[in-house]
């Protein structure tokens, strides 16, 4: 039977709680409405965050941003409701929530919203195109 979207968010223990480490994910196939007009909007998702107790898990997380793709939202909103959502069930120590919406009437547009707990000190996003290559093994 097919999967359906779902707005509930699952989550697992963090294997590591006493470690301070960063999780990269990157969603490009987030859609939503224009509460306006009721044309789509695509956007790619970046979420960091440092996990506490609790880390999200993967196909809920798919599951959660499909739900989103025939709801009518405003793209500074539903950045921040799906971070809400996220910090709600996870309890990190920090969490940042990138949308790089695409183009519309020729106006890229992306929103950055972050949560942080107190005394935390929130990373530098993860660039991939700087991390180290591994050597090649071919001859």
């Amino acid at each position: 039977m097919p999967q359906r979207p779902s707005a509930k968010l699952a989550t697992f223990a963090n294997p590591r709680p006493a470690r301070d480490y960063r999780i990269h994910m990157e969603i490009p196939e987030f859609t939503c409405l224009c509460p306006r007009t009721g044309q789509p909007d695509f956007a790619t998702l970046v979420l960091d965050y440092v996990p506490a107790a609790r880390c999200v898990e993967l196909k809920s997380l798919k599951l959660y941003v499909w739900s989103y793709r025939n709801k009518g939202a405003y793209h500074e909103d539903v950045t921040n409701r799906i971070l809400d959502d996220l910090v709600r069930v996870t309890r990190p120590r920090f969490m940042r929530l990138t949308a790089k919406f695409y183009v519309r009437g020729g106006i890229f547009t992306t929103i950055v919203a972050e949560h942080a707990e107190p005394g935390s000190k929130p990373g530098s996003p993860v660039r991939l195109d700087e991390l180290p290559t591994l050597p090649s093994t071919r001859s």
